[in-house]
């Protein structure tokens, strides 16, 4: 097996789209260049070389391997998504996400993986906080930023983030990414890697190199195979069934009515209707979104198949959106926003309209985002949720790993307490 190098690269446009997809999202794109390809590197000369040890890295068996294999397609890993990010400046240096995206090819130049990866100056946007664990360092006299972020910026979905080419020899391929991010850290001289939103066996990958374990939770809906929305609601418990269907009753008073746009449903003026919902209510709780008005319209032209709109229209204009991302298995809710403020809207908005479309294409769940207890009583669970930190100093790491410790226990226990309070009729509370 030849030796794999590792390059990190400034931009996205520094690798052709199809060798970045055929590690994210293998078999979803026929054009992608084969592993066996030969001759000229598929990558830019603006990337640059990783000091990296390949005879180092930590072996990783077969039967981990399969733990590997098969994710199903993912929007947010895709080129078109994290380019869209990069072109719009929504990230970059000017915004504290610096792209420094790893990857790792062979002697010939063909790509076998990649990562995407941030220098950061602050903690903003990444829904696993560590605040905490920066102001303890600048306590201490250390300087916490910058930091390495492997993640998809302002997006807390699960997915991969060490994405390897399938047939590429991905024994050796993914502990060097792996290795490859600690590289990165010391070269940066950064105090620390987050890798965030992983698969649990890409977790107990990172934790084999060093890297610390740490749990959260969402709130994810899971299809049990219901033939339609009617036939969810009849698992409910009678009382939670009828706060159900009055919830969804009152959303859609005042002739409300609520349209899924898609594909080439999804014109600039869609996109300036949803824009100013998406201000309004993002500048309303957070001050400053994270994402440009452009991002959208990027999105819209590259990857609009894998996007749904729910919208809300009253007296002929469009009064409150949902934005959700269509996966291989599951839609990802992500940002909403709305002109008008009705109630329960955004219940049937974010939660309702997103189960009743899972349900109409067989997916097999809804993520619907960070947070919300409230999510419960409409007939989400908690899931558990996935992140390995590399921490560079000693005192700060021992630090960190006996909060961690301490924290999975806290949050092992609070998903038993809330999945007890799941709104299901016993006989049909877990599937």
């Amino acid at each position: 097996m030849s030796e794999i190098r590792l390059r990190v690269l400034p931009a996205l446009s520094a690798i052709p789209a199809a060798a970045w997809d055929a590690c994210a999202n293998p078999g979803c794109n026929s054009d992608a260049p084969s592993a066996t390809d030969t001759g000229s590197s598929l990558l830019s000369k603006a990337g640059t070389d990783l000091s990296y040890k390949s005879d180092d890295i930590i072996k990783v068996s077969d039967e981990d391997i399969v733990g590997f294999r098969g994710y199903p397609f993912n929007p947010f890993i895709t080129h078109n998504f994290l380019s869209a990010l990069e072109l719009s400046r929504s990230v970059g240096a000017h915004a504290g996400w610096l792209p420094q995206h790893l990857v790792a090819e062979r002697a010939d130049g063909s790509v076998v993986g990649v990562s995407p990866c941030y220098l950061k100056s602050h903690s903003r946007g990444e829904y696993v906080f560590d605040h905490g664990w920066a102001d303890a360092y600048a306590r201490a006299g250390g300087a916490y930023y910058p930091k390495l972020q492997v993640s998809v910026p302002f997006t807390p979905a699960t997915g991969p983030r060490l994405l390897v080419r399938p047939g590429s020899g991905a024994a050796a391929v993914l502990p060097a990414l792996a290795d490859g991010l600690i590289a990165l850290c010391r070269q940066h001289r950064a105090s620390s890697v987050h890798a965030t939103f992983l698969p649990e066996a890409q977790w107990d990958l990172l934790a084999r190199h060093g890297f610390l374990r740490r749990t959260d939770q969402q709130f994810h809906w899971i299809n049990e195979g219901y033939a339609s929305f009617d036939a969810f609601a009849a698992a409910l418990s009678s009382r939670k069934r009828k706060t159900l269907k009055r919830e969804r009753r009152d959303a859609l008073a005042d002739g409300i009515t609520v349209h899924w746009l898609t594909g080439r449903d999804l014109t600039e003026d869609v996109w300036d209707a949803f824009f100013s919902c998406y201000m309004e209510t993002g500048s309303r709780k957070w001050g400053s979104p994270y994402l440009t008005r452009s991002f959208f319209s990027l999105i819209g032209q590259t990857m609009a198949d894998s996007i749904l709109l729910v919208m809300a229209r009253r007296s002929g204009r469009w009064i409150a959106s949902a934005i959700n991302f269509i996966g291989g298995d599951a839609l990802f809710g992500r940002n909403w926003g709305a002109i008008e403020h009705h109630p329960f809207l955004h219940f049937e908005l974010c939660y309702y309209q997103a189960i009743d479309y899972a349900i109409a294409h067989r997916l097999a769940r809804v993520e619907a985002g960070a947070q919300g207890e409230h999510k419960i009583a409409r007939g989400y669970r908690p899931t558990t949720t996935y992140s390995a930190h590399y921490i560079a100093d000693p005192a700060l790491r021992r630090a960190v790993a006996d909060y961690l410790a301490r924290e999975r226990t806290y949050v092992e226990a609070a998903s038993e307490e809330l999945a007890a309070a799941a709104p299901f009729r016993k006989n049909d509370a877990g599937g």
